[in-house]
């Protein structure tokens, strides 16, 4: 693994994390450095004043997640999950890579993110999908422990495109009503819990990809709690908002 020099661990220059997390705490288990396609990559002398070898090339977060998460894989690490940003959820080529996987994913979105409902029929976007689910469809949930206790959220799923194993995941911030929305994918069916767990456990896992005193702008969280499904709850999914 390339060494990253000095100059770049203190923040000049980004990277993508990669973060094992389990019931009994996580650790950073990869980093890729990400050079910025003009302001780095493309500056040979900018390159050569920071030490980066010729081989490191521009690569987006996304496909450094994807080539760790792979690496990982193929180095017999286990993950029945992936988790993380809109920087990675938006990405079809890194969701399309776990599902060949087999590795589940709750992977965070824009809420202008497009989706298909009622049966992959009728497109729709997230935020305008939110507004008009009935209120028996959000189910008071925590999203794991923070500073201050549980962490409760509302939480409301939606059937996507066709099957059973799309789902369109949405959070809603029971004090200001603010909204998050997640890509959801598993080889199996899973539970409404099993969901939020895994949506939890990205921003309980932010601090493990950040060297002392250095901020990291992404983060890609695996968990790797159980199997799928261990979830108890046996809430009923929205097909489609009436």
């Amino acid at each position: 693994m390339t060494k990253i020099p000095e100059a770049l661990a203190h923040g000049r220059a980004p990277a993508a994390f990669a973060v094992k997390a389990t019931s009994r705490g996580r650790a950073l288990s990869d980093r890729r450095l990400h050079l910025p396609e003009h302001s780095w990559s493309n500056d040979p002398e900018r390159r050569t004043a920071a030490g980066i070898p010729e081989t490191v090339q521009f690569a987006t977060k996304p496909r450094l997640a994807a080539e760790m998460i792979e690496a990982a894989l193929d180095a017999g690490i286990t993950a029945s999950w992936v988790t993380g940003d809109e920087a990675y959820g938006q990405d079809p080529q890194l969701r399309a890579v776990l599902q060949a996987r087999g590795i589940g994913y709750v992977l965070a979105v824009a809420c202008s993110t497009r989706v298909r409902i009622n049966q992959g029929r009728t497109p729709a976007r997230a935020d305008a999908l939110a507004g008009r689910l009935p209120a028996t469809v959000w189910h008071r949930q925590s999203a794991g422990y923070g500073a201050k206790g549980p962490r409760y959220y509302d939480w409301a799923w939606v059937h996507i495109d066709t099957g059973s194993h799309r789902h369109l995941l949405i959070r809603r911030n029971r004090s200001t009503g603010e909204l998050a929305f997640y890509l959801c994918w598993s080889p199996v069916e899973v539970t409404l819990s099993e969901l939020v767990r895994v949506a939890g456990a990205a921003g309980a896992s932010r601090s493990a990809s950040r060297p002392p005193r250095t901020r990291s702008d992404s983060t890609t969280t695996r968990s790797a709690t159980g199997p799928h499904g261990t979830g108890t709850s046996r809430l009923p999914c929205s097909p489609w908002p009436p």
